[in-house]
């Protein structure tokens, strides 16, 4: 939203009203569609659905209980705003869980047009969460974690999670109950990615800045990731400092609110990346970057360093 100035009152507002908004709308798709014909969201939603099914017990409060662990993991990789954000998305979603579960309403009971509508508006409320930068599932703090400390990645990680839980689901209702809940759940993040723009897929980010230095560091110390640092040169602007970098979607958010407060001129684009090889998430050191001053001062001593010796080779094959 290029309209809205970063740190504004109307921003705030604006983000906070879509996490309240997707928080209500993933909770209505639960409880209105999903929960009364038996077909699960995935991650930690997914497990309180089948203990709420065995043994009726609040779902809402099942819900937010599952994921205090890993808003504790989130906090840790992201930060206090993403603790924030992620904890107000939790508690408006189990609340509302509860409202609604009281409610007693089912808009259908046709399991195909359930799995379909119910992913789709499922996906658009965790879409709403993502893009304000809360999270209403942490499975993917939990990935996030994981990818930073093995080969897999995030998408890798939530996808196996879920194969299980829809597996468990499979013997503990029915294999059709299994089934239908791997369609909701196709649906639902193909949703998310038209929403949040990004579900599977990394994010490959471009910035061309006059601050790389404090953008490059403020990356690096606040997300663990490391930075590409480019030379450029603009036709009218003249020289520039480009950075590259790849971020998880659930990284985005918090990416682009850096930049805002070091450089709010900052030009960065945003492309998919289809397939990521090797390790491009490093773990955090409290080592930081070098100043670019230093780099070329480095870079000044060894070119000084081969001219000297090149020079001292000359000399020698002149006295012989």
């Amino acid at each position: 939203m290029p309209i809205l100035k970063k740190n504004t009152f109307l921003y705030n507002l604006v983000y906070t009203v879509m996490l309240v908004a997707g928080a209500v709308i993933a909770a209505a798709a639960l409880e209105f569609i999903l929960v009364p014909v038996t077909i699960l969201d995935g991650g930690v939603t997914g497990v309180a659905i089948i203990i709420h099914q065995l043994f009726n017990l609040p779902l809402g409060v099942l819900v937010f209980i599952l994921n205090i662990p890993f808003l504790f993991i989130g906090f840790r990789q992201m930060g206090i705003r993403f603790l924030l954000k992620a904890a107000i998305a939790m508690v408006i979603f189990s609340v509302f869980l509860e409202i609604f579960g009281k409610l007693e309403h089912q808009v259908t009971e046709d399991l195909t047009l359930a799995a379909v509508y119910g992913g789709i508006l499922l996906g658009i409320g965790v879409g709403m969460v993502l893009r304000a930068g809360g999270c209403l599932d942490g499975t993917e703090s939990m990935a996030l974690l994981i990818s930073k400390r093995s080969s897999l990645s995030v998408g890798q990680f939530v996808l196996i999670c879920n194969v299980v839980i829809f597996s468990a689901a499979g013997f503990v209702f029915s294999m059709d109950r299994a089934m239908y809940s791997l369609i909701t759940y196709f649906i639902t993040s193909k949703v998310v990615d038209f929403v949040e723009s990004g579900f599977e897929q990394g994010k490959a980010v471009m910035i061309i800045t006059n601050e790389g230095k404090r953008i490059a560091n403020s990356i690096y110390d606040k997300l663990g990731r490391t930075v590409t640092i480019i030379e450029g040169e603009g036709l009218i602007s003249g020289k520039k400092v480009v950075l590259y970098c790849v971020v998880t979607r659930i990284e985005l958010h918090e990416l682009k609110r850096l930049i805002r407060d070091d450089d709010a001129s900052a030009f960065m684009t945003i492309s998919d990346v289809s397939e990521i090889v090797g390790k491009h998430i490093k773990k955090r050191r409290a080592k930081r970057l070098p100043d670019f001053s230093e780099e070329e001062n480095i870079i000044s001593e060894e070119s000084t360093g081969e001219d000297i010796r090149e020079s001292s080779g000359e000399s020698r094959e002149a006295a012989k």
